[in-house]
């Protein structure tokens, strides 16, 4: 019996997702996401007729995702501070997943940046979406430069992403936070 398209399209995404995770999207072959989703190689081309295609719809759910997860954390605080710091709290609970690799936009740019400029683009978008929610989190907090307290915010944060993907650790989210407090202490103003 087949399935239907959404259902093929969710088993293919999820496939490549996990393994373009795992291992990377240049060392994942589509014989590899045709076997793990369990859809045809026909049905697959169907529905992504190029790999650079299933990598963009990869890129496009992990922004999703990640989005997602970082609401969810700063969504549970109330006070302006507080969300801030819960992005801190969001990298940590990242971290700690079993599967953490970090970031798909960087590795995916590591590898494909300079020969796929719709690669490079995805990441700069996604780390411009992230560069933009610290900084509306900057502004609620009464920050006099949100811009600027989001961009060093920013080297915190990706800072602490590549620290913990490297050393497999979630030390450096606490050690980011800590930063982070710090900075917010001299960046803004007095409760």
């Amino acid at each position: 019996m087949a399935i239907d398209t959404a259902t093929a399209q969710r088993q293919v995404l999820d496939a490549a997702d996990a393994l373009f995770y795992e291992r990377g999207v240049q060392s994942v072959g589509m014989d590899a996401i045709r076997t793990a989703s369990g859809v045809s190689l026909k049905r697959l081309y169907q529905l992504f007729p190029s790999k650079d295609v299933l990598i963009e719809a990869y890129l496009h759910q992990r922004d999703q995702l990640w989005k997602d997860m970082l609401a969810e954390h700063v969504d549970a605080a109330t006070d302006p501070r507080e969300r801030i710091l819960a992005v801190f709290e969001f990298l940590h609970t990242w971290f700690t997943q079993k599967d953490f690799r970090g970031c798909a936009f960087i590795n995916s740019f590591g590898e494909l940046g300079a020969v796929s400029p719709r690669v490079a683009e995805l990441a700069q978008q996604h780390k411009a979406g992230f560069r933009q929610a610290l900084t509306e989190l900057a502004a609620a907090a009464q920050a006099p430069d949100p811009q600027q307290l989001a961009d060093h915010l920013i080297l915190l944060s990706e800072g602490a992403i590549t620290t913990s993907a490297i050393s497999g650790s979630a030390q450096p989210a606490r050690r980011a936070r800590e930063a982070a407090v710090l900075l917010m202490q001299a960046s803004l103003p007095a409760d």
